[in-house]
């Protein structure tokens, strides 16, 4: 009688939790998938510095816009109201830039994740990896690109309009 509970026992299906436990359970598989995740993660990093510098530079943008509009309109020289529409495009350029940067990481984050899940699951997602990568990278530029307009219009300044 022991046996054969011993038998159905062994002819049941194993739950799920089993299943994942014995399925990562093989140390040069997890290996193997940290090391192919390193340079996700160092692009991680990267990003994230460009973003403290894209925060850093916001933030002298949006206090420099508070002290300018702190004074009333009518004590507020032509040259503040220059520098107050060059201020705000200059921030909506920096918006651009942190929106997309942020996109960037949590894509990166994502193909992180998905590389860890794949190693352990048996539907190929290798091309929904590659694609992620890929536009992982076109979010990267573009926000690299909206930081590169905002840094050209801070290097002109505030233009004094020609008469």
């Amino acid at each position: 009688m022991l046996l054969d509970l011993l038998t159905a026992a062994a002819e049941t299906r194993v739950p799920f939790g089993f299943e994942i436990l014995e399925r990562t359970a093989s140390t040069p598989r997890v290996q193997q998938v940290v090391q192919l995740s390193l340079a996700p993660a160092f692009l991680l990093s990267g990003i994230g510095a460009i973003m403290n510098v894209i925060m850093s530079r916001m933030i002298w943008i949006a206090q420099r816009i508070e002290n300018i509009e702190d004074k009333s309109e009518a004590h507020r020289t032509p040259k503040q109201a220059r520098e107050i529409a060059w201020l705000m495009r200059r921030r909506k350029l920096m918006q651009g830039a942190i929106m997309f940067s942020t996109a960037a990481a949590a894509m990166i984050s994502l193909v992180i994740g998905l590389l860890f899940v794949s190693a352990y699951i048996t539907a190929q997602i290798g091309t929904v990896i590659a694609a992620l990568w890929v536009l992982t990278m076109a979010l990267l530029v573009m926000g690299l690109g909206f930081f590169l307009f905002e840094t050209r219009l801070a290097a002109h300044g505030p233009q004094v309009p020609k008469d």
